[in-house]
């Protein structure tokens, strides 16, 4: 199981911070244990969660040596050889269920009942959010009958075909939430946006387009369906790079960025050889903008997953200072997956020429983003120009460097078979394309689904 600092801020420690006294004391209540606490303390700690325990988490280290873009400096089998055990998930599924996903719920209700429709706006899409990604994870989860308390100690799992119902209805509600422009505006609390929310209501609409995207294999939808209706969504989505949805982390300690812990020199994740030597193959100039070199030889140098033996550690290369710097931001949705989206989707209805322009300029948007050159730039793109037979695959691997870190990139591998893989040295299984149920949830829930294997396909992830 990978070990790291997980950040978590619970929202029992920040109502004790936060508690104040009455001039007058009821001795029949307690002045540090609050019964109620208003939107934006609860907002700013779930912000908090969702980019250093969910995008950032234990899960996204596990998925991203499946993608073959980090490796476990150790000996086989460890989780970059597809072992994994029921144990190794409960931390994960407390975070979406419990610290999220459950106070999300409560936000919600709160900020509606308080007339707060920005944060119940904020709260909506946050909720589809985690529930996309919980869903991508693990298929069939339970939702419309949790989080009811003692009265239902063992909710029901909704169909994951129903779960992607139930997000398209969350930011449906979110985009019209946004628009009553009532109530308390939140500010210096929403740390992803500081309450703008012209921003929330473009992340919704992109947020609608990714998932109307997952769906282009499901069974009863169609590639050209899907495509449209994103394309539809992202006529009001993102922007521009200064739309992302990121989180801010000032460095100091214990506010440094998550990536940086993961891969601090006491822990053993490093690179992927399959990620590094892909900027090689690529001749692609953001190799020294993303990859650092090895501390002991200077060279851009990724584990081969499933190596026999340890080797030194320094000798392999870690993120640059761009994605895992002590105070870079994480990026959990960016401008560039808007493009991408869009190239996607219009190559699906309208084919390679008529995508290659938003292609491009997808491209372009990230190597700008990390200070690459207009003539590299250019002399990359020309290396990668679309055709009919490679737009999807060149598509998706360019969407998923600019998606690094993130297991958006599982999530298109799954449905489209890019960038292509092949299963590791000394795989326990086939690439896995999905995660085990925790056992927590097995022993308080069970649920014949739960028996579900790594190599077993999700809904939405039919052959």
């Amino acid at each position: 199981m990978i070990m790291k600092k997980i950040y978590i801020l619970t929202l029992g420690c920040l109502l004790v911070a936060f508690s104040g006294c009455k001039k007058f004391v009821d001795v029949n209540q307690n002045p540090n244990s609050p019964t109620d606490v208003s939107e934006a303390l609860i907002l700013s700690p779930l912000e908090v969660s969702i980019s250093s325990s969910l995008f950032a988490g234990n899960v996204s280290n596990i998925v991203l040596q499946y993608m073959q873009v980090m490796a476990l400096n150790q000996t086989y089998p460890n989780a970059g050889t597809y072992l994994m055990y029921n144990t190794d998930i409960n931390g994960d599924w407390i975070t979406v269920y419990s610290t999220e996903l459950n106070n999300l719920v409560t936000l919600t209700k709160k900020a509606t009942a308080n007339g707060n429709f920005k944060y119940a706006g904020i709260s909506k899409i946050l909720t589809a959010y985690t529930l996309g990604t919980a869903t991508d994870l693990w298929g069939d989860i339970p939702y419309s009958d949790a989080f009811k308390g003692v009265a239902t100690l063992q909710p029901k799992y909704d169909a994951q075909k129903d779960i992607y119902t139930s997000i398209q209805g969350l930011l449906d509600e979110a985009i019209a939430d946004i628009a009553k422009n009532t109530g308390t505006s939140p500010a210096a609390d929403d740390l992803y946006y500081n309450g703008d929310m012209a921003k929330w209501t473009k992340l919704a609409y992109t947020l609608k387009a990714r998932y109307y995207m997952h769906l282009t294999k499901a069974p009863g939808y169609t590639a050209a369906a899907q495509s449209q209706l994103a394309l539809t969504a992202l006529q009001n989505g993102m922007a521009a790079t200064s739309d992302d949805l990121k989180m801010t982390y000032t460095g100091s300690a214990g506010t440094e960025n998550p990536w940086q812990q993961n891969f601090i020199s006491a822990s053993t994740i490093i690179l992927s050889s399959t990620f590094v030597n892909g900027f090689t193959t690529r001749n692609d100039p953001r190799l020294t903008k993303m990859v650092a070199p090895a501390t002991q030889t200077g060279l851009y140098t990724g584990r081969v997953i499933g190596t026999e033996g340890i080797g030194s550690l320094e000798s392999y290369s870690r993120p640059g200072a761009y994605y895992a710097g002590s105070s870079a931001f994480t990026y959990l949705v960016t401008y560039e997956e808007a493009l991408f989206l869009k190239a996607e989707a219009t190559f699906r209805i309208s084919g390679a020429t008529a995508a290659a322009p938003i292609y491009q300029s997808a491209v372009t948007t990230h190597m700008d983003r990390l200070g690459v050159t207009s003539a590299a730039s250019a002399a990359y793109l020309a290396s990668r120009a679309l055709t009919t037979t490679n737009a999807l695959q060149y598509i998706i691997e360019e969407k998923g460097i600019s998606n690094f870190l993130s297991m958006e990139t599982w999530v298109d591998w799954r449905r489209t078979g890019n960038p292509p893989l092949t299963k590791v040295l000394n795989a326990l299984s086939e690439i896995p394309r999905r995660i085990l149920y925790p056992q927590v949830e097995q022993i308080a829930n069970p649920q014949g689904i739960q028996s579900a294997k790594l190599t077993d396909r999700l809904w939405w992830d039919a052959q």
